[in-house]
């Protein structure tokens, strides 16, 4: 009697288990680069979040003249309550608005020389708000780069893997910080 048949399906059920072991690795992966990319874009919310705030507490705190207190306002505003469509060109000019401001020749020297220390405060808090922007921005970036790689494999394609999942897009904007 010849048994060659229970190999060939202990065989068979050993390949199609390695190939399911393997899908579903890949769609693990997959699923946790998504992850990724939102926790790295909520962060990159709340960096560009705090570095709105910052600017509006320097724009109020009476330290700038009315005219760059008003455009430096006027940015920050733009930048916290634009849409998703405008988000990147309001960052970008939140970005040149406080170059503009605070790259002034003299600009950090003056407002730390105020005696009551709130300049120094101030600006310590909008360099702080301006580096994390930058970070947050290129950890998303990264994110969103390793995600899309992901999903141009030909059997994340051939089975739908990515689900209903929106390919990830990069956020792009002047994230130049201010010379403080």
């Amino acid at each position: 009697m010849s048994y060659d048949w229970i190999i060939d399906v202990l065989f068979w059920i050993a390949v199609v288990f390695l190939v399911g072991v393997y899908v579903s690795w890949r769609a693990t992966r997959l699923d946790r680069l998504h992850v990724r990319v939102e926790t790295a874009r909520a962060a990159l919310d709340a960096a560009l979040v705090r570095r709105a705030a910052a600017a509006l507490e320097l724009a109020a705190s009476r330290l700038l003249d009315p005219a760059a207190s008003l455009v430096l306002a006027t940015a920050a505003h733009e930048a916290r309550t634009a849409d998703a469509e405008n988000r990147e060109f309001a960052e970008s000019d939140l970005s040149r608005a406080l170059r503009a401001v605070v790259d002034q020749p003299g600009f950090a020297g003056t407002l730390a020389a105020r005696g009551d220390g709130d300049g120094k405060s101030v600006l310590d808090e909008l360099s702080s708000a301006a580096a994390k922007v930058a970070y947050a921005r290129r950890f998303y970036n990264d994110a969103v780069a390793q995600a899309r790689i992901a999903r141009r494999k030909l059997l994340i394609r051939i089975l739908p893997l990515a689900g209903r999942a929106p390919l990830p897009g990069f956020f792009e904007i002047d994230d130049d910080p201010p010379g403080i």
